[in-house]
């Protein structure tokens, strides 16, 4: 019975289990045949491995075994294991570099150390060897430091036009001055010269504008100066140049009385006439060819105005016919309204003059400060008429109060201006430096005196958003 139990179980593996493995068998054949074509060279090695040691696991189960030996059954199993470890130790093929892999760091960062827990020294996430590369923290700049940058970098006049645009102001000027000379031989004008924030350092963003000032000489025995509060506009900012002794002196002694209007030297007239002059008695083609540019007269403006052309600069000159009498600088430029013979004082002369000397004195940086305010002022559309004499008036009020003018003390200055400025708009009222009585603020409508101090007002806490 045994004898037959045993041949029935060998007939039983060579006929049902051995049939099986012949046909696995030829299935590795064919899998290891196409291998190569669908995994590739180290894919068909990695699975050629895998399938011998398979086969020889079915061989040893298939094969008889020998009864006398007992260690059959251990050697089969330790062959097993041996081959299931070649399996193990084959080295895999390499990962395919995927393309969005290649945006990924090839450290992974490291996992921030909670609070209260040790760091075990046996893990690192950098390489052994490689250097600590210490994260330095977000350096946050100072109002100084961003005002020092703000002057340096944006401030700053491209040095073609800082060259070009004073030279070709002056041959303009020459030309202008001998046109009045062959026009006007009977006027007594005096030599044309140029002014303006450019010439004086304290231009910003772009030289586009110069003044060219035309000196009207007139005769101190025959004319005398009318204080503006005198007048019917009380503003002592203006004045009027009154035509005297015309009982002794009549009309014709003087040059300039053709310009009279009421016993006063209109500042209208004179500058309608140099306006007819301008624009229609002088060849500008011709000049503009000789000097390399194209100037027009503007037409449409109750400035003297010339709008320059050039292949490097665009330039505007203003004109402004200027008496000085009695320390007083008196340029042609009327209100708007029906009064036509007001002169405007001045103050420019004298308020880059009295910067100067006071940075001069302690080396100070109100001139730096200025040309930040003024570059503010011309950049933001609500601050426009702000800037110049006005800020200017303010730095030389702060002067008197305040002594510490340094470099290292911008910051703290400029934010003074600020806030003095602010109290002023809310006043209505910016007092002239060098006269009391003047406004400086009495041209500006209610409505841009809201908006500047708006503006102001939130720059107060924020200054960096002017810059």
């Amino acid at each position: 019975m045994a004898a037959f139990w045993q041949q029935r179980g060998r007939r039983q593996d060579s006929g049902g289990l051995g049939s099986v493995l012949d046909g696995l068998g030829s299935v590795f054949d064919v899998l290891l045949a196409n291998a190569r074509l669908v995994l590739g060279v180290s894919g068909a090695a990695v699975l050629a491995i895998a399938t011998l040691a398979v086969k020889r696991l079915i061989d040893r189960a298939t094969s008889p075994r020998d009864e006398g030996d007992p260690k059959a059954e251990q050697k089969t199993l330790e062959e097993s294991w041996q081959d299931l470890a070649l399996i193990k130790t084959t080295p895999k093929p390499p990962k395919k570099q995927r393309r969005e892999d290649l945006s990924e760091p090839l450290l992974s960062p490291a996992r921030p150390l909670v609070p209260g827990e040790a760091q075990d020294p046996r893990v690192s996430s950098a390489p052994l060897g490689a250097p600590l590369v210490k994260s330095s923290p977000l350096h946050c700049l100072t109002l100084q430091e961003k005002l020092l940058s703000h002057y340096s970098s944006h401030l700053a006049v491209p040095e073609i036009q800082v060259s070009l645009v004073p030279q070709l102001a002056r041959s303009i000027s020459t030309q202008l001055q001998n046109c009045l000379r062959n026009k006007c031989p009977e006027l007594p004008f005096g030599r044309l010269f140029l002014s303006g924030a450019l010439l004086d350092g304290l231009e910003v963003l772009a030289a586009d504008h110069i003044h060219l000032m035309l000196p009207v000489v007139l005769d101190t025995g025959l004319w005398s100066l009318i204080p503006g509060e005198d007048t019917v506009v009380r503003n002592p900012q203006y004045w009027m140049i009154k035509r005297v002794d015309l009982g002794y002196f009549p009309r014709g002694c003087s040059p300039w009385d053709r310009f009279i209007v009421g016993q006063y030297l209109s500042s209208n007239v004179l500058s309608e006439t140099l306006h007819k002059m301008l624009v229609v008695s002088i060849n500008w083609p011709a000049i503009g060819g000789l000097l390399g540019c194209v100037i027009h007269p503007v037409v449409a403006s109750r400035e003297l105005k010339l709008e320059v052309s050039h292949d490097q600069v665009e330039l505007s000159i203003t004109l402004f016919p200027v008496v000085e009498m009695e320390g007083k600088v008196l340029l042609a430029v009327p209100p708007e309204g029906l009064v036509e013979n007001l002169w405007l004082e001045s103050f420019y002369r004298a308020e880059v003059s009295k910067v100067k000397e006071l940075d001069a004195g302690d080396s100070g940086v109100r001139r730096r400060c200025l040309r930040i305010l003024n570059g503010v002022c011309r950049s933001h559309p609500a601050l426009h008429k702000l800037g110049g004499s006005p800020v200017t008036h303010l730095i030389l009020h702060l002067s008197d109060t305040t002594s510490d003018w340094a470099e290292e003390s911008l910051a703290d200055r400029f934010q003074q201006v600020l806030e003095e400025l602010v109290a002023y708009l809310e006043k209505g009222v910016l007092p002239s430096y060098f006269n009391p009585k003047v406004n400086l603020f009495s041209e500006l409508l209610e409505e841009e005196i809201d908006d500047m101090g708006f503006v102001l007002y939130r720059a107060m806490s924020e200054p960096e958003l002017l810059l």
